[in-house]
């Protein structure tokens, strides 16, 4: 039960920290239609531009102007880069991003290095809040799930209950009629692109800290970020916020087990002879293929509902 209660807990951390990657990409293809291929290398940029600002002003500072500077690079992004690609369609769209996550990545490498930053939790967060069965929770983590909470329940007031929302959606649906109605709908768009990058950078700056700032951090994660919107549903903040706590809980679960298909079965007292090519199969372990388990999710959602859990459009 405490290797359980360990696991969803650390389940529900990491859970939220993918939904603070995934809501970006999700506000940004849900109002704007972009799939992002370099959404995770500005989540890099927040980490990096976090550790550059902290050495002269602190973590704090860095909180807020790290995520700014780079929701301020994805405006220029769409204004001068991806709107003049836009009318050649989602694959040139696709392509332009895909581009561009290498730029970012070069660009990281030549001015930070190819070896991790010393970029470190602040101290005032680092202490222990609290221990449950022995195992301790930091501050600091307690803290990013507050704040992916908070992330959730903005963004959710903002496009369901605001004037600013309702004029995003509407822009995205009926771009002509708002623009008949005075608003600026490409200025629109450059700003919820922004937005979603801002939040990327967000979540950069708040796990950098703890996933490492390195070059390949954007690589690692963009994967499993599309894992993340494309079982919640493209567009969906509620589906991005079930799916990454589905994921994260399921991984973190998988990992904490060592127990086989072979095992299983001779605990309900199945004994099969298995010959060595099937033998290997059944004696891998759930922890072993816990990485590849969002993917074979993933897959299956493809088949069963290409929408995914509350999209409204299919993939």
């Amino acid at each position: 039960m405490d290797i359980l209660i360990f696991s969803l807990f650390n389940g529900i951390l990491y859970g939220m920290l993918l939904f603070m990657l995934s809501s970006g990409l999700t506000l940004i293809f849900g109002m704007m239609g972009v799939l992002n291929f370099a959404h995770a290398s500005f989540f890099m940029l927040g980490a990096y531009f976090a550790y550059q600002i902290s050495k002269f002003v602190g973590f704090w500072p860095a909180l807020i102007i790290a995520p700014v500077v780079v929701g301020v690079i994805g405006a220029i992004v769409e204004r001068y880069g991806l709107r003049r690609v836009h009318k050649f369609g989602h694959v040139a769209e696709l392509l332009f991003t895909f581009g561009l996550a290498y730029v970012i990545e070069e660009a990281v490498q030549m001015i930070w290095g190819k070896v991790p930053v010393s970029y470190h939790i602040p101290e005032v967060m680092n202490f222990t809040l609290f221990s449950l069965y022995g195992l301790e929770y930091s501050a600091y983590r307690v803290f990013m799930l507050l704040v992916a909470v908070s992330m959730f329940v903005a963004l959710f007031f903002l496009l369901t209950r605001t004037r600013v929302g309702l004029i995003i959606q509407g822009a995205l649906t009926y771009p002509n009629i708002v623009a008949s109605l005075g608003h600026n709908v490409p200025l629109v768009f450059m700003m919820v692109f922004g937005l979603g990058c801002a939040l990327a950078g967000l979540a950069g700056v708040l796990a950098g800290n703890i996933l490492g700032t390195e070059p390949g951090m954007a690589i690692q994660l963009g994967p499993i970020v599309f894992v993340v919107i494309v079982i919640g549903g493209l567009g969906s903040l509620n589906g991005a916020l079930v799916a990454s706590l589905f994921i994260g809980i399921m991984q973190t679960t998988a990992v904490s087990y060592d127990v086989s298909m072979n095992g299983f079965l001779n605990v309900i007292g199945v004994q099969v002879d298995f010959d060595s090519a099937w033998r290997m199969l059944v004696d891998l372990t759930v922890a072993q293929i816990s990485p590849i388990l969002p993917y074979l999710l993933l897959t299956l959602m493809l088949i069963v509902r290409p929408r995914g859990l509350f999209g409204v459009r299919d993939v």
